[in-house]
This record gives C-alpha cells, sequence and structure tokens, in this order.
C-alpha cells in the first residue's frame, strides 16, 4: 500500500490519504479508516488513478457526499475514490444538461429549475452527487434518475470510458448496471429536461424540498432511508404502525421523525446500526411476514 501511495503522489493525482477516517465523509458521520483516501483534481487525475490502483491489484471504490452510505467500523480496505472539485462542471444547451459525476445534486435541481427547464424537482433536498445519483437510481416523489438521464459517461476499472445510454445504464428501483454487472464510475450524465414556466417549477422544487425538511431528520447525522419500500407497502409505515419509532440500541435511533430513517444520535458506531437494521428486520417479518431489503449500501471490512 505503501508503493501504491507514493506513486499516486508522485502522479500528482490530487489528495491522498492514509487511514482516513470515512467518518468524515459520509453523511451519517460514522465509519472507520480507509487504507487510502483519493480525491482526483480533475477526470484525467480520476483516469490515473484508477490505472495506478489497477497495476497494484487493490478492492477500490467510490464515494461522492457519502449519503445513502454505512461504513463498518474496521473501515475499507483497498482506496476510496472520492468525487467531488474538478469532476464537477456543467453545461447547458437548451434542454440538454451535461454535468460532472462530482457536482451536487440539491444544487443542480436549484440551478436548472431557475432556468426554467422541469425534471429534477423530485431532487430539491436529495443529498449527494450526480454520479451517486445515476448509480443508485436515485428518487422521490414519484420520479427517479431513470427518467431524465440521457446517458452517462461511465469510467470502467479497465480504464476504458464508454457512454452507456439509459437503457445500457439497465435502472431500475434504486439500483443500476453499475450495482449488478458492471462496476464503474459515473464521471458525468447527460440529462434531457423540459421548458417549463420558471415559476411553477421552482415553487415544486421547493415544496419537495420543505416536505424533506418537515418530514425527516436531516437535523441528526442520517444516511438517507434505510430500508428499500417493499411496495406496495412502505417502509417506513411497517416500521411505525410496529411501534419502533425512537427505538434505540447504543447511538443508533429510529427517527421519531421518520420510521424508514436511522439517526446517529451520538456517538453511534456502525455496529450499532447494524443491530437495530437486524432488529427492525426481524420484528417486521415476525408482525407482518414482510422481509425488508436495506437501500443503504453497507461497506467495508467485516
Amino acid at each position: 500500500m505503501e508503493k501504491l501511495r507514493e506513486e499516486l503522489l508522485q502522479a500528482n493525482v490530487g489528495t491522498v490519504k492514509e487511514n482516513e477516517r470515512m467518518a468524515s465523509h459520509t453523511t451519517i458521520k460514522i465509519g472507520g479508516p480507509a487504507d487510502l483516501f483519493v480525491e482526483p483534481k480533475n477526470i484525467d487525475s480520476l483516469k490515473k488513478t484508477m490505472e495506478i490502483v489497477r497495476k497494484y491489484d487493490v478492492p477500490w471504490r467510490a464515494i461522492g457526499r457519502g449519503s445513502n452510505l454505512l461504513v463498518l467500523d474496521e473501515g475499507i480496505a483497498g482506496v476510496v475514490i472520492k468525487l467531488g472539485e474538478g469532476l464537477d462542471d456543467l453545461y447547458i444547451h437548451d434542454t440538454e444538461v451535461t454535468v460532472g459525476g462530482g457536482y451536487s445534486l440539491i444544487k443542480l435541481a436549484t440551478v436548472i429549475s431557475k432556468q426554467g427547464l422541469s425534471g429534477l424537482e423530485f431532487a430539491g433536498g436529495i443529498p449527494g452527487t450526480v454520479g451517486g445519483a445515476v448509480y443508485m437510481n436515485a428518487g422521490a416523489h414519484g420520479s427517479d434518475m431513470s427518467r431524465i438521464v440521457k446517458k452517462a459517461q461511465i469510467l470502467f476499472e479497465d480504464g476504458t470510458i464508454e457512454w452507456l445510454t439509459n437503457e445500457e445504464m439497465e435502472f431500475s428501483y434504486r439500483t443500476s448496471v453499475l450495482q449488478t454487472k458492471r462496476k464503474g464510475i459515473c464521471v458525468a450524465a447527460t440529462l434531457e429536461m423540459k421548458k417549463g414556466n420558471r415559476d411553477e417549477i421552482v415553487a415544486a422544487m421547493q415544496k419537495n424540498k420543505d416536505y424533506r425538511r418537515e418530514t425527516q431528520p436531516w437535523n441528526y447525522p442520517c444516511a438517507g432511508s434505510i430500508f428499500r419500500n417493499p411496495l406496495p407497502k412502505y417502509a417506513g409505515q411497517l416500521i411505525e404502525r410496529a411501534g419502533l419509532k425512537g427505538y434505540t440500541i447504543g447511538g443508533a435511533k429510529i427517527s421519531e421523525q421518520h420510521a424508514n430513517f436511522i439517526v446517529n444520535a451520538g456517538g453511534a458506531t456502525a455496529k450499532d446500526v447494524l443491530e437495530l437494521i437486524d432488529y427492525v428486520k426481524k420484528t417486521i417479518y415476525d408482525l407482518y411476514g414482510v422481509s425488508l431489503q436495506t437501500e443503504v449500501e453497507i461497506v467495508g471490512r467485516k
């Protein structure tokens, strides 16, 4: 790992840190150290990083703003690549928006709504980056990324970069081909918007943002929705009906505001969260015969 670190530093790819605590890079403020943490300064640096990582044959994963992510207390083996500044270009041409994978999704929704472009109103208040949203087909309020992604630019492990069409991304509920078949990093996406009334679009986006603030516990560190909705049922409703709001293990607590959120109420560990997830799963299955599946991505050494 030391030789890998030295080569990354010599290549001047950007920020390179050893044993970086992932709690500093996740919205739930939990997570042990990553062996190496790299924040590339641009697309060429990202490609060079992937080339060097592949040369040393070490495991890697990409993150954005660390939402929808639970890193285990033992940390992450290998390299964590964070997309942010330098991978956040934005180009708007008529109704087509091409944006870097490191661009904030909330910021993008705000910017294009003010341009009178419709399609991202659902994303008002969704934390994370465009790349992460494409990766997991983020959605809310009856819509998701699959409705607006025309194509996505993906950097694969072998160093190749391809533009995948909407169909090739194989979007489904909270997932894409990047989770199921082809490991890669979404470095950019082209979104197809629709022209509309600027004031109406801004108002709709603000309404969605306000709704999230009123109904979800963003005053506490959290990772977003913990469980996928077992449609046509909703995880939060089942958990609330089971009387589990406020149930606590260690520093992890089921939000009293929205039952499908586990918050870090203070000093929570990944172990606390996992035990609470298992408790909820068992309770809901025993009461209703429904098997809940996690939406939050759980990564790290076990």
